[in-house]
């Protein structure tokens, strides 16, 4: 699907992200040998990331407790750095990723990245060639900006996404840094090019920034993909969003999403990822298998399962089953789906218009115009009047005169 931003989101989110940092779980191969600190910095201590590599692995597996638990004994040994207080805060942004309409963890959030934001200053102010401090700030800003955007606080979000910029320049100039700051150099080549082809009106305002290269961003995004220790997981993220969008690539998806489910199975992004780019590429029973494991979760009360993921389970297996000729399963899949969109605010999603067309069309088959109608009306009442779901309404009334 491609991405529906209003410009001005667009324009922030490209600001804001161009840090994109995110650790990475990825433990250092068996036959490396683990030495003393050879660097001023902590977040190249081969020791530290040895040791944290389970607690990182926790909390992309949406094991909370484990992971925050070793982050409280880093902050013990760490007090002053910045480290301890942004692992608690991505432990909660990924508690915010997987639905972020939900702003529950919202204040905790924020709070985290102030409290590192404030220990990297710090360190800044102690010492303006400090690299990590400089990466801290970049990373601390990037994920406050991306938060603010998503609750359309622009001014806050711009201001945050400024000094994103600023420090991410600041934090360039340590080798030993460079596959993580690629992701930022990696994210402005595509979205540089992206932006003023989707959003015209801000061609004049992208003319301030450098020109970009959108394969050249592809390009640094696998290679971060391959080589980061600290970004990978986030070069991975973008990669498959952007395979499934705007590249139309979706086996590169797959392939992408297939690994981070692998990985971290109980990770319900990608989860319902892997589900709905299995979907993308035909392979139905698959994508049916993991979308009823999905919707078992939600069930359970499984952490991170709820009514996003539920949206996408039921609609893919609505569709198997109306591929299939299961009119009765189908339908009520579909009513699942609306039941979903409903629990988390989705009317204008996607999956929830077309499955309010299904269910129309559904309902004139079973000689229940009435029925068939009210569909149809609550279609034309969320959606655009340009959006597909819109114009498949306004073509069913017109032609079974509903």
């Amino acid at each position: 699907m491609k991405m529906n931003y209003t410009y001005q989101r667009v324009l922030i989110f490209f600001l804001c992200l161009l840090t994109g940092p995110d650790l990475l779980a990825q433990s250092p191969p068996a036959d490396r040998e683990i030495t003393a600190n050879q660097s001023p910095y902590l977040l190249l201590d081969r020791g530290l990331q040895f040791r944290v590599t389970k607690s990182i692995n926790s909390m992309y597996n949406f094991d909370f407790e484990t992971a925050e638990r070793d982050f409280g004994v880093l902050s013990y040994q760490y007090p002053s750095h910045p480290l301890p207080d942004f692992l608690m805060a991505l432990s909660y942004w990924w508690r915010i990723e997987v639905d972020v309409t939900n702003e529950k963890y919202d204040e905790i959030f924020l709070a985290y990245i102030d409290r590192a934001n404030e220990k990297a200053e710090r360190m800044y102010d102690e010492d303006e060639t400090n690299k990590e401090a400089a990466f801290f700030l970049a990373a601390g800003y990037g994920f406050q900006g991306r938060l603010l955007s998503e609750r359309k606080s622009w001014t806050r979000a711009a201001w945050a996404g400024k000094n994103a910029l600023k420090y991410m320049e600041l934090s360039r100039g340590e080798e030993e840094f460079n596959p993580e700051l690629l992701l930022g150099d990696a994210l402005y080549n595509y979205f540089s090019v992206w932006i003023p082809e989707n959003y015209p009106l801000l061609k004049p305002v992208m003319v301030l920034f450098g020109k970009g290269d959108k394969e050249l961003g592809i390009e640094q995004l696998e290679y971060v993909a391959s080589n980061a220790f600290y970004t990978r997981i986030e070069a991975m993220y973008f990669l498959f969003r952007l395979y499934a969008s705007e590249e139309k690539k979706p086996y590169e998806a797959l392939r992408i999403s297939e690994y981070l489910h692998d990985k971290f199975p109980n990770n319900p992004y990608f989860h319902r990822s892997y589900a709905r780019h299995l979907y993308s590429v035909g392979r139905w029973s698959e994508s049916v298998e993991q979308s009823e494991e999905i919707l078992r979760r939600i069930d359970r009360g499984q952490t991170g399962y709820e009514s996003t993921s539920g949206r996408y389970a039921a609609f893919y297996l609505a569709q198997f089953h109306e591929r299939v000729g299961d009119q009765v399963e189908a339908k009520r899949y579909y009513l699942k789906t609306l039941s979903y969109g409903e629990e988390s605010e989705s009317q204008e999603s996607g999956y929830y218009l077309h499955s309010l067309v299904q269910l129309g069309q559904i309902a004139v088959k079973e000689n229940k115009k009435s029925e068939a109608k009210e569909y149809f009306k609550r279609v034309k009442k969320y959606a655009k009047r340009k959006h597909p779901a819109h114009q498949a309404a306004r073509n069913f009334i017109k032609k079974n005169k509903l």
